[in-house]
């Protein structure tokens, strides 16, 4: 068992020890603050999609509407993409970010 532990510490700690994830300070003004809003308001979209297709899914499978729920889950899925790909493009972004600017 400790060493299954001492395995997972690392990860524990943060995947890449030493690195706080901020914005460089050429970036934090417009574009940082346009970011952060782009990110926050897909993200609140995302959480809403996703507690609709749940709220579907509940009332297709309690009144046999199966196409009611089977929309319900499509839309969780969607919503659950479309959260990843807000998360990955933001990672890119700072990727190349990083690599143009030497960093």
């Amino acid at each position: 068992m400790s060493q299954l532990l001492e395995t997972l510490r690392p990860l524990a700690e943060g995947p890449v020890p030493g690195v706080t994830p901020e914005l460089p300070d050429e970036v934090d003004g417009a574009v940082g603050s346009l970011l952060n809003w782009a990110a926050g308001l897909g993200l609140a979209a995302a959480v809403l999609g996703g507690l609709l297709g749940w709220a579907a899914v509940a009332v297709g499978q309690n009144s046999e509407r199966a196409s009611l729920a089977a929309q319900g889950k499509r839309a969780i899925l969607w919503s659950l993409l479309g959260a990843g790909g807000i998360g990955a493009t933001s990672a890119l972004v700072l990727l190349f970010f990083n690599m143009t600017h030497g960093t």
